[in-house]
């Protein structure tokens, strides 16, 4: 159990060190809009063969993975909708649009947006004994575009440095306890319930990817990141072939 923790914090630990990254360093919005679009890349391979491949290669009954992928994307649109009108909305903004909402619904977003990903961190390694790299290696580089711009957009709006850091340290324990969840929850799951899981997650990572991470990208970061998603989403890939 220690283990699905500890994983599942050394993934979330790339939200503290963006966070600090952009603490240190003014990066530029265009910047900020290209690490983002390379980290929707690496998160669209995790979905496609860390998630769903995975999840149909469990062999379930046909409806798992699909009821799981529309149940994912349903309850992040659902969470997200509820956080928006809270004042969230803008949390991945690096321009500062932050400034109007509130701060309690921007973490609980970014939590929303974490959750998924942590629990199957807990998930693989009730199935295979040990965290899978790939998908490990997946979360870690894609929370750090989202921390950069996350933090950019905070320092712009006025927050407090020291608050900034202690929001992303405490969202890093929460997904480390997400993953401790999801290892506790399935040690004696059917292949049905894996699949649904799995999937649950895929549909909530698309649905934030569609919904807040790549508009924000597009926007900032223009046509190049076109380029720099297809480039995250080939290096994740490559790492997949050499788990």
């Amino acid at each position: 159990m220690g283990a699905a923790f500890g994983w599942g914090l050394l993934a979330a630990s790339s939200l503290v060190i963006g966070a600090i990254a952009a603490l240190l360093v003014r990066i530029e919005v265009r910047v900020i809009g290209l690490i983002m679009g390379f980290g929707a890349g690496v998160l669209i391979s995790a979905i496609s063969f860390d998630l769903v491949e995975e999840a149909v290669d469990k062999g379930p009954d046909q409806w798992a993975p699909l009821l799981g992928i529309f149940a994912g994307c349903g309850a992040f649109f659902g969470g997200d909708w509820l956080i928006s009108r809270k004042g969230g909305a803008e949390r991945k903004d690096s321009g500062g649009a932050q400034e109007d909402g509130s701060p309690l619904a921007i973490v609980l977003g970014t939590v929303l947006d974490g959750i998924p990903e942590s629990l199957v961190i807990g998930l693989t390694i009730v199935e295979g004994g040990a965290v899978g790299t790939a998908y490990l290696a997946a979360v870690f580089i894609s929370n750090l575009p989202e921390a950069i711009s996350s933090t950019a957009g905070l320092v712009a709006s006025g927050w407090r440095k020291s608050r900034i850091l202690w929001m992303w340290i405490a969202i890093a324990l929460v997904s480390g306890l997400a993953s401790l969840l999801g290892y506790s929850l399935f040690q004696d799951a059917s292949p049905n319930t894996v699949a649904f899981v799995l999937t649950f997650a895929a549909g909530g990572i698309l649905a934030m990817l569609a919904e807040t991470m790549m508009p924000e990208a597009y926007e900032h970061g223009g046509k190049l990141v076109g380029i720099a998603t297809t480039l995250g989403f080939a290096i994740a890939f490559g790492i997949h072939q050499l788990d």
